[in-house]
């Protein structure tokens, strides 16, 4: 039976009660070796050694300026360290691993042998109970079952990543009888959800701060020394970001460009307010973006796309906090 992937894009409120999405533009970096946590924990900003089989970690791997290269998902899955992340933020992230990793006992490849899914929705968990004798949750995100990985991706509505080889993950996608979207949906997700996605474009730009990881727990201020950890202690902890990741919404009559801006009123002017990592428009003309901007902004701020001056872009609430306890 072959599987037929959705040609339209859906909004956020027209998207079915439970579907799939196929992460085709996901991918990720495998460590496995006699030194592969202690390796890991002096590159990035999670607490790699408080990983175990069944939780989920959030990190980025930063360059020694304290860039981020790549934020990924972290999880273990048989043996081996996995940072689960969009293909186009590995090439950077994966070079510099390798770079040093030759001082260490631990191989780094990329999983191209492994695919991914996604399921999302209110039925999302009754359907993985029906084929599966274990599922993830809040409290156990990652389980394996035979050979496939099922990760737990909370927020405002549940998520599930499905990992296997392709042939097996074809059988069982065909199984759960859902409708499949392309990974287009999987950006519109991700900018609902405020999670950063970085391209080959944004990679190695931003400090760690300025994409919200400290707000969705990315970042151990306790683990010790890693590459970039005195550029990240020092913006938290003297309060110098002055930048922020922003999830938006927009109507437009017009595609988006390729390279699209937005821009904030200043007076009678209008000038560059950021910079758009990812974008998401529906077949209705709903627009969702993902920028880094000014992390001023209020109620009172006004910005538009600038190829499309009659645009007006509203600022959604975030699932999470900006404001340092």
């Amino acid at each position: 039976m072959s599987m037929t992937t959705e040609t339209n894009l859906p909004s956020l409120e027209e998207l079915p009660g439970t579907f799939l999405v196929s992460l085709d533009n996901y991918s990720a970096i495998s460590l496995k070796g006699e030194e592969q946590t202690n390796y890991l924990q002096g590159q990035v900003t999670c607490d790699v050694s408080s990983s175990n089989d069944n939780n989920l970690l959030i990190g980025a791997h930063c360059s020694a300026k304290g860039k981020v290269f790549s934020v990924f998902r972290f999880i273990n899955r048989n043996s081996a360290h996995l940072l689960i992340q969009p293909k186009a933020s590995i090439c950077n992230s994966i070079s510099e691993l390798q770079k040093f990793g030759v001082f260490a006992k631990v191989d780094i490849t990329t999983t191209d042998e492994l695919s991914f899914f996604a399921l999302v929705g209110e039925q999302a968990a009754d359907i993985l109970q029906e084929h599966f004798n274990q599922t993830p949750n809040s409290l156990t995100p990652v389980v394996q079952s035979n050979t496939t990985t099922l990760v737990y991706v909370s927020g405002k509505q549940a998520r599930y990543i499905l990992i296997d080889e392709r042939s097996v993950l074809d059988n069982i996608i065909n199984t759960l009888n859902q409708p499949i979207y392309h990974s287009a949906l999987w950006n519109l997700l991700e900018i609902n959800e405020g999670f950063p996605q970085l391209s080959t474009i944004s990679s190695g730009e931003y400090i760690p701060q300025m994409i919200n990881l400290q707000a969705i727990n990315g970042i151990s201020f306790t683990k010790g020394c890693y590459i970039g950890q005195e550029t990240v202690a020092r913006m938290q902890y003297l309060g110098k970001n002055k930048r922020a990741l922003y999830s938006l919404k927009t109507h437009l009559t017009q595609p988006l460009e390729n390279e699209e801006v937005i821009e904030k009123k200043l007076g009678e002017n209008w000038r560059k307010a950021g910079d758009i990592l990812a974008t998401y428009q529906a077949d209705n003309g709903d627009c969702y973006l993902q920028a880094v901007l000014s992390s001023d902004l209020d109620d009172s701020t006004l910005l538009r796309i600038k190829s499309q001056p009659e645009s007006s872009i509203i600022v959604q609430t975030l699932p999470y906090s900006l404001v340092t306890e």
